[in-house]
């Protein structure tokens, strides 16, 4: 069985001081708000309520830790992206988010979910930018595939895929659906990859 299908609830931490110590490699998954990262937390998992989506939105302001037993963890972050959210509360995401990609030794990557009918946005791309000093492996996932005719599929794929290599943002790209189940498979055992090196990369600069 996966790693990822043995995922447990461990804690919410609300600020870097509330993270739990570091113990084995993490994997962090994040997204634009409603992006459906719970959902594709919970089909990866074969579960259908370990990943809870905020009933306000863009409200989270909690990273929620998942333990994956002797394998490592999995740390949800809070969405990004959600046009009512104050600034007041925008700053208190960037410190905690910024806090856990900057300065979580364990990390060993991170999973991004993007709307396949709209990725990359100006949220999307701030956030890889974000990202670009973190030293460690990225896995786009295209969700909501199944909206998507085929050909739609495959040219959005590509698009992606390009589009990042001209940013010097290269990274694992593939379509996912928690619905129809599409991608699923394949990105669990690529996180499952991941988990196996057990070994933290050093932070770039």
């Amino acid at each position: 069985m996966s790693p990822i299908q043995q995922a447990r609830f461990l804690t919410s931490a609300a600020s870097v001081q509330d993270f739990p110590a570091e113990a084995g490699p993490e994997l962090a998954f994040a997204g634009r708000s409603n992006v459906g990262k719970s959902s594709a937390i919970n089909a990866l998992a074969a579960r259908k309520r370990l990943a809870f989506s905020s009933k306000t939105p863009g409200r989270t302001q909690q990273i929620n830790f998942f333990d994956l037993g002797d394998a490592g963890r999995l740390a949800d972050l809070p969405g990004y992206g959600y046009a009512s959210v104050p600034q007041a509360l925008r700053a208190s995401w960037d410190a905690l988010i910024g806090g856990y990609l900057t300065g979580r030794a364990t990390l060993i990557g991170v999973v991004l979910l993007m709307d396949a009918r709209h990725p990359l946005t100006e949220n999307d791309r701030g956030f890889l930018e974000w990202l670009r000093p973190v030293n460690v492996p990225r896995l786009v996932l295209l969700s909501k595939a199944d909206k998507l005719s085929r050909a739609e599929r495959a040219k959005t794929l590509a698009a992606t895929r390009d589009a990042l290599d001209q940013a010097a943002l290269t990274s694992l790209v593939q379509l996912f659906s928690s619905s129809s189940g599409e991608g699923v498979e394949e990105a669990r055992a690529q996180l499952d990859s991941w988990l196996a090196n057990k070994k933290p990369p050093e932070k770039g600069n």
